[in-house]
């Protein structure tokens, strides 16, 4: 079974519950003020309301943790309304946890963006995120909510999303139990067999950039780093322009583009890449500045 917390996603609700085996997925709806659970019930999904938010409680925990209350299925596949599925995805999800014994599995899908500025900002986005994550060393930091298959029984074991209420960073701090519990989990890529869009390129940063400072400060210094050092190239180059240097000026300028091209699958857009190592430095700065002064993010309406 499927649980979809959903908050004012009535345009993107429909594909993700048709793109799924039918009857297999609840929506649990917090509190929308759209059409998302007309949408979503056309759609052929059951419908719950999510239950009012305990204080300090983030909304998306809380949804989860009342769709999955309904079920007594083996497994339960936890995703956003943004994502939607190749036929045969849910099975051979299934599948391949059963196979290689996991209890938790994070499911990196394939992104996707609306619009050109999307398609601009968000790569660059990603590049730094793994920047800041090591799966090596610590596993838990790459656990990703978009999609999380995790078998009941463990799921309970550990709390469920009830021992998670009060964070952000729920999903990290779900495998961190499994983790404590000796309870085995992974990350994989799924490209082939589903998608993400992503959408408000400067609110989605900046959480992501809070999230990071409330996983880990170092994870959160390394991104801080690495922005700061990519922003250096067009002021070193200049230097060296200005110098005397126009060869190793006109090299430096492309180093950026040549950097960032696996992350654009568009040549060309990847040419404007340098536009987007400045364009994200705002949202970053206030999602690392609220971090850090215990202040807030804004998400779907709330303050978190």
């Amino acid at each position: 079974m499927v649980i979809i917390p959903a908050r004012d996603e009535e345009f993107s609700i429909g594909r993700a519950v048709n793109s799924l085996p039918h009857d297999s997925v609840i929506v649990v709806d917090d509190h929308s003020e759209d059409r998302t659970v007309e949408v979503a019930r056309k759609a052929g999904a059951g419908v719950l309301q999510a239950p009012e938010l305990a204080p300090g409680a983030v909304g998306k925990a809380n949804a989860c943790m009342a769709g999955a209350r309904l079920l007594k299925s083996k497994w339960v596949l936890f995703t956003d309304a943004d994502t939607w599925f190749e036929p045969g995805f849910l099975p051979a999800v299934v599948s391949a946890a059963e196979a290689s014994g996991v209890a938790f599995l994070s499911i990196y899908l394939r992104p996707e963006w609306r619009t050109w500025k999307d398609a601009l900002l968000f790569p660059y986005a990603q590049a730094l995120f793994f920047c800041g994550v090591s799966p090596k060393s610590d596993p838990t930091s790459i656990f990703n909510g978009q999609c999380l298959l995790m078998r009941r029984d463990a799921y309970e074991f550990v709390g469920a999303h009830a021992a998670v209420m009060n964070t952000l960073t729920d999903d990290v701090k779900l495998a961190a139990l499994a983790r404590r519990h000796r309870l085995d989990f992974a990350t994989v890529r799924a490209e082939g067999m589903g998608h993400v869009q992503f959408r408000e390129p400067a609110q989605t940063i900046a959480r992501g950039a809070f999230r990071f400072m409330a996983v880990s400060g170092t994870m959160g210094l390394t991104l801080v780093s690495a922005a700061l050092l990519m922003a250096l190239w067009l002021p070193v180059a200049t230097w060296l322009y200005l110098d005397g240097e126009p060869y190793i000026s006109a090299a430096l300028v492309l180093w950026p583009v040549l950097l960032l091209l696996p992350w654009y699958r568009n040549p060309v857009l990847a040419l404007a890449a340098p536009v987007a190592v400045y364009a994200t430095l705002p949202a970053l700065g206030a999602g690392l500045i609220a971090a850090l002064t215990g202040g807030r993010v804004d998400w779907k309406r709330r303050e978190v």
